[in-house]
């Protein structure tokens, strides 16, 4: 049986120092909690080295601006202390996790003037569907959609933004599927529930543009390898009547990867070479903790 979060060895880096990670606590009424005024990263490490590691730093700055307080440390800082907390914990393959929240100084719906924490942990993840994804997962219709740039701060990655994704994959895992694939306030092809998406037809690969959820990082570097690779990459809005006609799809993101994707629905695909190609780039890519030139 996994262990619970809250009852593990090691450490946490909590506001500047390292705590045993039991220790690692916070008031029942922080901001965080009640209001959703919380932002965080997700990164992993292969080898020792953490994959884009000032990728992520910088995304974790912006969204705590976009959710308007600042961290209170530098993005040095930052960076170090994520790659101490991998060696503190004496791991070298493993998962990474900011976490940036507004405190319990303040509790009500405006917090300025409150106080900001930050957090980072580090465990042992394999990749987020298992080892034996290569199979393909299976994706149902997510009964929840993205919301617009207009309603929800979209692109930082908050945690009050993960609601539906989490609604979602309940309601895949119940009815057999792996996960959902959501679509945008429009109607169109969004992403997974947390992950971007990537169809294959006619032997470009092509992927949603990041209208309403995050441009991923490892969806970045999927695209730079492709290009890479000499396949063609185009961003476009994807209509869910499109996803028949793809001859191949997949998955990216830190706890994805690269995921092939055998169902979405009633419709079945096959896992064919393109996904095996960029299963294959990536793996190359990120123990060499850079991507390839853009061909």
């Amino acid at each position: 049986m996994t262990p619970s979060f809250d009852d593990r060895d090691g450490w946490i880096w909590f506001d500047g120092h390292f705590v045993p990670w039991r220790e690692a606590r916070l008031h029942v009424l922080s901001h965080g909690l009640h209001y959703a005024s919380a932002v965080f990263e997700g990164e992993r490490a292969y080898g020792g080295r953490i994959f884009r590691l000032r990728q992520h730093t910088e995304r974790l700055f912006n969204s705590a601006r976009i959710m308007g307080f600042d961290i209170p440390f530098s993005a040095e800082a930052i960076d170090a202390a994520c790659e101490e907390t991998l060696r503190r914990n004496g791991l070298t393959d493993a998962y990474i996790r900011p976490v940036a929240w507004r405190g319990s100084e303040r509790l009500a719906v405006s917090a300025r003037g409150g106080g900001t924490h930050i957090a980072i942990a580090a465990w042992p993840w394999p990749n987020l569907f298992g080892e034996d994804r290569m199979r393909g997962i299976a994706l149902a219709m997510a009964p929840w959609r993205r919301p617009s740039p207009e309603t929800a701060p979209t692109e930082a990655k908050a945690s009050g933004l993960y609601m539906t994704g989490t609604l979602s994959k309940h309601a895949a895992e119940e009815a057999g599927f792996d996960d959902a694939l959501m679509l945008d306030w429009k109607g169109d092809v969004a992403e997974a529930t947390g992950a971007n998406a990537f169809f294959v037809f006619d032997g470009e690969v092509h992927t949603p543009a990041p209208i309403g959820f995050l441009d991923g990082i490892t969806r970045r570097a999927v695209m730079e390898l492709a290009r890479a690779c000499q396949m063609k990459v185009v961003e476009r809005t994807i209509a869910p009547e499109e996803i028949g006609r793809a001859e191949e799809v997949f998955l990216t993101g830190t706890a994805a990867e690269v995921t092939p994707v055998r169902r979405i629905g009633d419709q079945d695909f096959t896992p064919g070479r393109v996904t095996e190609t960029l299963v294959a780039g990536y793996a190359r890519i990120v123990r060499m903790n850079e991507a390839l030139p853009v061909a």
